[in-house]
């Protein structure tokens, strides 16, 4: 299988099994359209009748172009077989039980009261809690039990807002530091926040032991404080505009991100990514709202079509500053087109429910954030382990293969399948398509391999 598609200047072919990229000339890219369909000679009247006012586009060339193709083929750089689907069932049983990452949510409740807010404003449809540390040790340890020869572990710190519980934070990150030369691990820990309550403790202690930092911010100030309110109604970005401005000063090179939601408010979200820009951000993340249709948040058929011109004047833009000096990472454009995620992850996704489950303040375990509360996807606990396996295994069966929908889509060994929980809630089950945000997903990595492209372009000058 293939994907051929044009944007900004470039005619750009993926090979879907191979993950190869070629940028050809127009003349090549028509010639690659019907190699498949049409003999040589056939091929040669057509490009010759099209190009007849080309006088460089001879006979000559475009046999030896199509030679050029048959020879990729052969190599298996184009129109390669996908030889994975025979495996695909054996990835994640072959792991084993093994956990390599938890989502700690050290508080359900929250100081802001977004209407967007998939957690029900922090409580996740249930009560209000904060996480206690032997809770939170047991889960820690419940990770290093469970991750066999695994040495590197991740930790998020989650919420509702997790700053809420900020001293149990320090105390669990204390712990784990602790304990990882006994255990032979390492512990990388994220931590996302709303930013109502970062004070210099917050950025000291964040600055030095989070490998990442998730800055909650929706970008220009009437959209941001439209959704991201206080309980008494006020917006939040004059309070933590310039907390996050510090945070990010005084973090150097270490990762953060800033990330924002856009909504049927702001689907020109580009608008929201220069406001971040002009603040001083560079590390950039804006994410679609997930929302039941007929929510005022959700995004309309229209407003799709503006975020997909949004996307691609995005990919220019991040281009145009390359150019100038003044470069800005987005989060769903960075991706390794050499190296890459292995053929596991291409093909097995996130490992929710199995390498990755998120963790109540009682210690229960879910498959991850987004599926807490729905007692149906309650694993079991860190105390006791995972006691539910028929839901386990839903999802150690579930990859790229078992999506019936994904067959003939080009962009299934970059998202591999998608994400289980916008399926689940979507069509009722983990091993769904959400739609729309396949449509999505498909338009920003077309921007990103057309940037990354350009980007290459721009280094072989």
């Amino acid at each position: 299988m293939i994907h051929q598609y044009k944007l900004n200047g470039y005619n750009i072919v993926i090979d879907v099994a191979s993950g190869a990229i070629h940028v050809v000339d127009e003349a090549a890219y028509d010639i690659i359209s019907m190699y498949k369909t049409k003999s040589e000679d056939e091929i040669v009247s057509a490009v010759l009748e099209k190009y007849k006012n080309r006088p460089e586009i001879t006979e000559s060339e475009i046999r030896n172009c199509i030679s050029s193709v048959s020879e990729l083929e052969a190599n298996g750089k184009l129109f390669s077989q996908d030889s994975f689907e025979s495996e695909a069932g054996t990835f994640k049983k072959r792991s084993g039980n093994v956990i390599k990452a938890l989502c700690l949510h050290v508080a359900h409740t929250c100081n802001l009261n977004c209407s967007y807010c998939f957690a029900s404003q922090g409580n996740f449809h249930g009560d209000r809690g904060l996480m206690s540390f032997d809770v939170g040790k047991r889960a820690l340890d419940f990770l290093v039990e469970n991750s066999g020869t695994r040495r590197n572990l991740e930790v998020d710190f989650f919420g509702g807002e997790p700053l809420m519980n900020w001293d149990v934070v320090k105390q669990l990150v204390t712990y784990a530091r602790g304990i990882e030369k006994k255990v032979g691990k390492n512990f990388r820990f994220t931590l996302t926040t709303n930013g109502m309550l970062i004070d210099d403790d917050v950025i000291d202690f964040a600055n030095r032991e989070m490998s990442n930092v998730v800055l909650s911010l929706d970008g220009r100030k009437e959209i941001h404080d439209r959704f991201r309110v206080d309980y008494a109604g006020r917006g939040s970005f004059d309070v933590i505009t310039p907390k996050f401005q510090k945070f990010v000063r005084e973090r150097g090179d270490k990762d953060y991100y800033i990330r924002g939601t856009f909504t049927h408010a702001n689907p020109d979200f580009l608008a929201d990514i220069d406001e971040m820009l002009s603040l001083g951000f560079d590390k950039l993340s804006m994410e679609p709202v997930v929302a039941a249709p007929g929510d005022p948040a959700a995004l309309t058929t229209e407003d799709k079509a503006v975020v997909m011109e949004q996307y691609e004047r995005l990919a220019e833009r991040m281009l145009e500053r390359k150019k100038e000096g003044k470069p800005f990472t987005f989060y769903h454009y960075m991706i390794d087109l050499e190296g890459g995620p292995c053929i596991y992850k291409r093909i097995s996704g996130c490992g929710s429910g199995t390498e990755y489950m998120a963790v109540t303040p009682w210690g229960d375990l879910y498959p991850c954030h987004q599926f807490v509360g729905d007692e149906r996807y309650k694993l079991g606990d860190v105390f006791d382990g995972v006691s539910n396996a028929a839901a386990q295994e839903e999802f150690r069966a579930c990859n790229v293969y078992t999506r019936k929908e994904c067959a003939d889509c080009w962009a299934k060994l970059y998202c591999s399948g998608g994400c289980a929980a916008n399926a689940y809630h979507a069509t009722g089950s983990v091993n769904g398509v959400y739609k729309d945000g396949c449509d999505l997903f498909r338009k920003r990595m077309e921007c990103a391999v057309m940037l990354k492209a350009a980007e290459a372009e721009l280094e072989s000058l």
